[in-house]
């Protein structure tokens, strides 16, 4: 099946945090990889991208999904739920609640929805064990709510790639180049279109350990600012990623910058 219009939704991972254009201050991640490959395929092809970082599914679906809809998409991709999981007040119940009717809505707009679990942080964030049981519980929710509404799933859970940090940017929560890529040849097997085999291949070598300095440079530069910078907007009522805009609101066809190409990964 071809696709001549594809949207994507959700949060900072679907906008391609942490994933540069190199030589440019514009991040480009799996979906644009994505896009890129099915522009080659497809000459009218067009491309939009509403995702906003910081950004939870009660807030994708007011915000984003009637964006979508005035797109009239026939491909959907949403990657959200990882700013619930980090939510205060976290309810298992509410946000199963949030994922059906983001998963429901975007499978209204388009007929053929790719959505995704959460991968296990634990394998690379000292306090990740912590937040395990909240995503093993969204996890859980998006698949039901895959099957319930005929998405397709991508389910990162089980992909052994967690261990190694390389497919991770210095935060340790958002894909490097090597993760985005990773994801892009999932979604593009689960689409039935070929792609570049090297990206699901294991990475050459061994990951360095991280060890206590790592870990405690992490905290103090990754971890720290963010706690800092989220608990100031909360005094002052702001939402994270209040001010940011969508990458990518209209659709767009690929430029030859955005050309998909092993040597341009």
């Amino acid at each position: 099946m071809s696709h001549h219009r594809f949207v994507v939704l959700g949060d900072s991972c679907a906008e391609g945090l942490d994933d540069p254009y190199p030589g440019r201050r514009a991040y480009r991640g799996w979906a644009d990889f994505v896009a890129a490959r099915l522009a080659q395929d497809e000459p009218g092809f067009r491309y939009a991208n509403l995702a906003v970082r910081g950004r939870r599914l009660d807030q994708i679906v007011p915000e984003q999904v009637p964006a979508a809809t005035r797109l009239e998409p026939d491909l959907v991709a949403l990657f959200g739920g990882g700013n619930d999981v980090m939510s205060r007040g976290w309810d298992a119940r509410t946000v199963a609640r949030r994922v059906d009717a983001a998963i429901r809505a975007c499978t209204e707009i388009s007929p053929t929805v790719v959505t995704f679990t959460l991968s296990d942080i634990s394998h690379r964030m000292p306090l990740g064990r912590r937040m395990r049981p909240r995503i093993v519980a969204l996890n859980e929710a998006i698949r039901e709510a895959a099957v319930s509404y005929g998405a397709q799933l991508i389910d990162l859970w089980p992909d052994q790639a967690v261990t190694d940090s390389r497919y991770f940017g210095a935060d340790r929560l958002h894909l490097s180049t090597h993760g985005h890529r990773r994801l892009a040849a999932y979604v593009l097997g689960r689409l039935g279109v070929s792609h570049d085999p090297a990206w699901l291949e294991p990475l050459p070598g061994v990951a360095a350990p991280a060890g206590w300095r790592a870990d405690a440079h992490w905290l103090l530069r990754e971890v720290l600012p963010v706690a800092v910078t989220r608990t100031r907007n909360r005094l002052i009522g702001r939402q994270p990623g209040d001010g940011f805009f969508p990458k990518r609101p209209d659709l767009l066809p690929m430029t030859r910058d955005e050309a998909w190409a092993p040597g341009n990964a």
